[in-house]
């Protein structure tokens, strides 16, 4: 794949790769619009995918010098991106289950890690340590350091995936989780993506 197009961030002044980028798009009513995607109509504005940029391209107006007027901006825009970006992670879990590339629940995650290294673990923020920690060795023995999104709900990971709370979830490589690595490379700006992750992992049981 070629390099992403390279625009200029209106909070920072900063010109990096659309993939490091949220478009702002201005809607016929004059509000902006978090555009995930870039695929909106219209003009169009960026800003580094992080919550302080966004913050202060909010607080100093500087969507509105990119559209050339007043625009009707949300003060809580840095938070409305990180719920559109976390409800597209979550989407691309349930996505990745119906593809096959998901393994759900701790005795799947664990027989999918014995098979074949996972692209991502999903642990939820609300499991228990003792379960995870297990899976944390056995991952690390037998593949080394592997991404963690440990920061959604066990009740979010099991709606999006069509079943109960779910705790621990392994996904495969491929598109979505591909996908799912852009998505949470942004959501990084606006959380902390394991915030419950163990300070050290041991052989110690």
């Amino acid at each position: 794949m070629g390099k992403d197009r390279e625009r200029r961030c209106v909070a920072t002044g900063e010109v990096k790769d659309e993939g490091d980028l949220i478009r702002i798009a201005l809607g016929p009513d004059g509000a902006v619009v978090p555009d995930l995607a870039a695929r909106l109509p219209g003009r169009g504005a960026w800003v580094t995918a992080q919550r302080e940029p966004v913050d202060r391209a909010v607080k100093k107006k500087a969507f509105h010098r990119a559209f050339g007027g007043p625009v009707d901006v949300p003060e809580d825009l840095a938070d409305r991106i990180e719920g559109l970006l976390s409800g597209r992670a979550l989407n691309l879990l349930g996505l990745a289950r119906r593809s096959g590339d998901l393994a759900a629940g701790q005795d799947a995650v664990r027989l999918a890690i014995k098979a074949a290294r996972p692209a991502w673990r999903i642990e939820a923020s609300d499991g228990a340590a003792d379960g995870r920690s297990k899976l944390d060795r056995l991952a690390r023995a037998a593949w080394g350091d592997i991404p963690v999104a440990g920061c959604f709900a066990a009740e979010e990971i099991g709606q999006a995936l069509g079943r109960g709370p779910t705790v621990h979830a392994a996904m495969s490589e491929g598109p979505q989780a591909r996908a799912f690595s852009t998505v949470m490379g942004k959501l990084a700006g606006f959380r902390p993506l394991d915030p419950s992750a163990p300070a050290a992992v041991t052989d110690a049981d």
